[in-house]
């Protein structure tokens, strides 16, 4: 059956870029991934996308406005809020949904303009998680694949293992590793990730 208006199909089935099929669906994003399959359930043709940076969220929310034809304003928070305002009451009259992504929602995201925090207040806010372990590892392989480096499974939870949780220091960690082996003219093998890590001071001795 073929999708209907208001859905969107899984992340490698999108056709507008290589880009997008570097969203990995993991527990972590799919709640916001869903979130936009229906997003003509939304009370208003706006919503709030939130997650931490080097999250996919900028991904997520472009991919979808494409498809839809709706506008997206990356780092809302640093937009004229006069602009939201218009932008937001244009979602509503044209029905091409507004997506905004932000680093924090309102009230965290303190809103100056009261016409701008009225309409922000009844638009829903959905949320990108920091990566689970399904999604952390995947993370690292391909981080590791934009180099052009295979490691094997036992290195992928070596690291999963021992590194903070965040999207951030699994884009760190692979290039630390990639600088080290380099230098040492090594392998990627475990004793070498080890010292890397260390050296690098992502974990302890």
């Amino acid at each position: 059956m073929k999708p209907g208006a208001d859905q969107i199909a899984l992340p490698l089935d999108w056709p507008q870029s290589a880009d997008d099929r570097r969203f990995i669906l993991s527990a972590a994003n799919q709640e916001a991934f869903d979130h936009f399959r229906r997003w003509s359930m939304w009370p208003v043709k706006a919503t709030i996308l939130t997650g931490p940076r080097r999250s996919g969220r900028t991904l997520l929310a472009r991919t979808f406005v494409e498809r839809v034809g709706g506008r997206l304003f990356d780092q809302a928070e640093r937009r004229d809020e006069e602009e939201l305002f218009h932008a937001w009451n244009e979602a509503q009259e044209n029905g091409r949904p507004l997506v905004m992504v932000t680093d924090a929602a309102p009230p965290d995201w303190a809103i100056q303009l009261p016409d701008l925090r009225t309409r922000l207040a009844v638009t829903p806010v959905v949320a990108i998680r920091l990566p689970d372990d399904q999604l952390f590892v995947a993370l690292l392989e391909l981080h590791f694949a934009d180099r052009g480096l295979h490691v094997s499974r036992d290195v992928l939870r070596f690291m999963a293992d021992r590194l903070p949780r965040d999207h951030w220091t699994a884009e760190r960690a692979v290039a630390a590793v990639d600088q080290f082996a380099i230098a040492e003219r090594a392998r990627l093998s475990l004793p070498t990730v080890r010292r890397a890590m260390i050296e690098s001071g992502l974990i302890d001795a």
